[in-house]
């Protein structure tokens, strides 16, 4: 499995639709990577970039997929994993919404918003939050999160933050630490709503811990 690749910028392809092809040269080899359209706005030719992939083995050809980041990569995968939704959807869902848009709407179950991408109607928005969900809530289960200590947040409140602030790539400890901190405020251990939950986690971790 490839984790992902370092090279340059050899060329970029548009295709029909939301295909988007990137050739990226790794010690003189070219990968064809199909990558959001959007990636494409700061990409020059000859520049050396990271780029985090997802292989996908058919009968008669490899794939593989190309994003920015290693959490956009692994939701992709968890977007896949839903019934009916395939990779030229997914790509569209994580090309439409910024990703902390994609992610609090599948853990708030906001359907609307994950109806404005294109291919994307009512019942499969729906299908698309409640799998989600479920295996957003597991991740949170692996990560130990289920265990921690309350931090003068409700529970209800603390599950969504933390479903959300994990898809984002954040580690189980820097959940904590997060929510731990910003519980701290007299202000936030009053307010209910979950963004605003999230908004502030995200604001301490961008302060006192890299990515």
């Amino acid at each position: 499995m490839i984790n992902y690749l370092k090279g340059k910028v050899a060329d970029v392809q548009k295709g029909s639709g939301i295909r988007v092809t990137l050739i990226l040269e790794v010690n003189q080899v070219g990968y064809e990577l199909q990558i959001l359209p959007r990636l494409t706005q700061n990409l020059q030719q000859g520049e050396e970039i990271k780029v985090f992939t997802h292989q996908q083995i058919r009968e008669d050809q490899m794939l593989l997929y190309g994003f920015g980041t290693s959490a956009e990569r692994d939701l992709f995968r968890q977007l896949v994993s839903v019934s009916g939704i395939g990779t030229q959807l997914a790509i569209a869902l994580l090309n439409t919404l910024e990703l902390p848009d994609l992610v609090q709407a599948i853990v708030g179950g906001n359907t609307r918003v994950l109806a404005k991408t294109p291919g994307v109607g009512p019942k499969t928005a729906e299908r698309i939050a409640l799998e989600l969900k479920n295996k957003l809530a597991e991740w949170r289960h692996d990560a130990g999160l289920t265990t921690s200590v309350p931090v003068g947040v409700l529970p209800a409140i603390q599950e969504e933050v933390e479903m959300t602030l994990l898809a984002l790539g954040y580690t189980g400890q820097e959940v904590i630490q997060a929510l731990q901190a910003v519980s701290q405020d007299a202000k936030m251990s009053k307010n209910t709503n979950a963004e605003d939950w999230i908004r502030e986690a995200i604001s301490w971790l961008s302060r006192f811990t890299q990515l």
